[in-house]
């Protein structure tokens, strides 16, 4: 059953979680209806005095007055003053903390991304940005000191991620609705191509409901057939996900198979070359193709060679159905000033949103903001040229690229929709959170800056 929120976490059902991920995602329909506002984009400029800002910022908000502070300290790394960006880190450093209210967590997450920054201009060659270790302790995690790049604790923080946002579930959902309303009635054969798979927690929901809406339509046929090919760059978690989702299917009744496809040298764009020979798509069988936070990934600097040569390669795989999900934020942009200021209004409204769906001393939260979003800041920030992987773009550059590449946008139904809501009002009951349809594409947001998009394309 999709989880609620509590005040406490019970460590036994941390430990369930991490034994099971696929129990949380089991089911999603005893949901109920929330009403929505729409989203409007928010856009923020900022000053090109460093300066006079700091000078000005005394009588501020606090939340205004640090958001600001951060913002001058990246212009000093702009206007290359080290020296002056290192004091102003000091006295950051000394306003925030990982338990603190949701701006001197941001602060304190931002900080730390800056402070590797200048690490790394100060030719520090033994603090490489992947192997650079966290200072969190093992009183602060359920876990002991790790690395941003220790996919354990990446897979950990992906599973408490799913269940204290509701951005996973969102995309998950909304991306299963497309899928389930491009089948034809009859359907015996379905082969899901995923980007990149993680723990699978997406598809039981859609197991569930293949086989409900055979039962409901009085067919003498079993269910179709389900074929998932799963891509990831760990072998022996896609193994694990294999064999969990086959022991769910097998408990359904659902005739499944699961192949893993593993992405050679951690490097996503090597599948496009290979994926052709690599892929077996069965006569008679009905190809979705899902990316799910996957599509960033192939982006480079100035250039979506890569990004286009994989979506040429989809396209020739004639699939039913394409459905993306992702930020929604403009973090690949190549002057530092720019990307660190959509990363502060971006990350600021996840850790806001936070705030107000989880309790203060909540375990789950801080090793989300420290480890998950943490990385994905220091990425954003502290790296430049082919050591950035987290390059977000918002839906309009996607569309743009996909449109160019001959895709077309399936419109996302009411019902996509209705779904969103249920999930939010029965999950996340907070009124901060918004769903809008816009460009047939459905957008979540907190308060007013959207967040997540989910598109369906042919």
């Amino acid at each position: 059953m999709l989880g609620s929120l509590n005040n406490t976490t019970s460590s036994r059902h941390d430990q369930q979680q991490e034994e099971d991920p696929l129990a949380a995602a089991a089911s999603s329909s005893d949901l109920m209806l929330q009403h929505h506002q729409p989203l409007h984009q928010s856009h923020h400029q900022y000053s090109s005095s460093s300066s006079s800002r700091v000078g000005g910022l005394m009588n501020s908000p606090p939340a205004i007055h640090m958001r600001q502070l951060l913002i001058s300290c990246a212009e000093l790394f702009s206007q290359s003053d080290f020296s002056a960006a290192h004091r102003l880190i000091s006295i950051l450093s000394a306003s925030s903390s990982p338990y603190g209210d949701s701006i001197e967590r941001l602060v304190h997450q931002f900080i730390r991304a800056l402070s590797l920054r200048l690490n790394l201009h100060h030719a520090n060659a033994t603090l490489l940005m992947m192997n650079i270790t966290t200072t969190t302790t093992a009183t602060t995690l359920p876990y002991n000191t790790t690395t941003y790049n220790d996919r354990n604790a990446l897979q950990s923080c992906y599973l408490s991620l799913n269940q204290i946002t509701p951005f996973i579930r969102f995309s998950h959902l909304t991306a299963n609705q497309a899928i389930l309303e491009s089948l034809q009635v009859g359907q015996q054969s379905i082969h899901i191509l995923d980007f990149d798979i993680m723990h699978g927690v997406q598809w039981p929901p859609l197991m569930q409901a293949l086989v409900e809406r055979f039962k409901n339509s009085n067919m003498l046929q079993p269910p179709p057939m389900l074929r998932i090919t799963g891509t990831g760059n760990d072998i022996e978690i896609l193994q694990r996900t294999g064999e969990r989702l086959l022991k769910f299917a097998q408990s359904l009744g659902l005739r499944f198979q699961f192949h893993p496809l593993l992405l050679m040298n951690d490097d996503p764009t090597s599948v496009a070359f290979y994926l052709p020979s690599a892929l077996t798509i069965l006569p008679d069988e009905t190809l979705a193709v899902n990316c799910m936070l996957f599509l960033h990934k192939l982006l480079k600097d100035h250039d979506t060679r890569d990004l286009r040569l994989f979506l040429h390669k989809i396209k020739a795989l004639n699939p039913r159905v394409v459905t993306i999900a992702e930020r929604e934020a403009s973090h690949n942009h190549p002057l530092f000033l720019q990307r660190f200021v959509e990363a502060v209004d971006h990350y600021g409204a996840i850790f806001d949103s936070l705030e107000a769906t989880l309790p203060p001393n909540s375990r789950e939260r801080l090793a989300v903001e420290q480890v998950w979003f943490g990385r994905e800041i220091v990425e954003i920030v502290a790296t430049e040229g082919e050591n950035r992987k987290e390059r977000h773009e918002r839906f309009d550059s996607w569309e743009m690229i996909l449109r160019s590449c001959g895709y077309s946008n399936v419109p996302l139904s009411g019902y996509a929709l209705s779904q969103a809501k249920l999930l939010l009002r029965l999950h996340y009951p907070s009124e901060g959170y918004q769903l809008q349809i816009l460009n047939n594409s459905l957008f979540l947001g907190w308060q007013n800056r959207a967040l997540f998009s989910v598109s369906s394309w042919h």
